[in-house]
């Protein structure tokens, strides 16, 4: 099973937990990643395990592997936000965040809120070159 399918099923196994018609709870859910055993572990703000499973493309990843990691699990989020995550027994605004082994912050993954649009990574790629392209054709014009 690849990378992609795994972290979406882990996904979907938490918002199991959550199920839609369910009184809403306040938490965030914090993702934990191994490194060396290419786990990914899910607990809710009270640092219970929610979820836990094996990414077999991470076992014996490096260290440094966070951030592509990070970025995966991001598209996972996005893309099940309609179908899944919306649909969620959690209070909004709720986060994804991917702590350290100490469940310390190492960076916000997804913001769930119907009001507020978080922007990062690949969606501010090229930003400032699309901008100045903008106000250049506005100039003109």
């Amino acid at each position: 099973m690849e990378a992609r399918q795994q972290i979406e099923r882990a996904i979907r196994k938490v918002a199991d937990k959550f199920p839609a018609g369910q009184e809403p709870v306040l938490t965030d859910i914090h993702v934990q990643v191994i490194p060396g055993s290419g786990e990914i572990r899910i607990y809710n703000d009270d640092d219970q395990e929610l979820h836990r499973c094996v990414v077999e493309e991470w076992i014996d990843s490096p260290d440094a592997f966070y951030d592509e990691a990070a970025e995966q699990i991001c598209q996972c989020l996005a893309s099940l936000r309609e179908s899944v995550i919306d649909k969620m027994a959690v209070m909004q605004p709720f986060s994804f965040v991917l702590v350290d082994e100490d469940h310390e912050t190492l960076r916000d993954l997804y913001l769930v809120d119907d009001d507020t649009l978080v922007l990062s990574g690949p969606l501010l790629e090229g930003l400032d070159e699309e901008l100045d392209a903008f106000l250049r054709d506005l100039m003109v014009d």
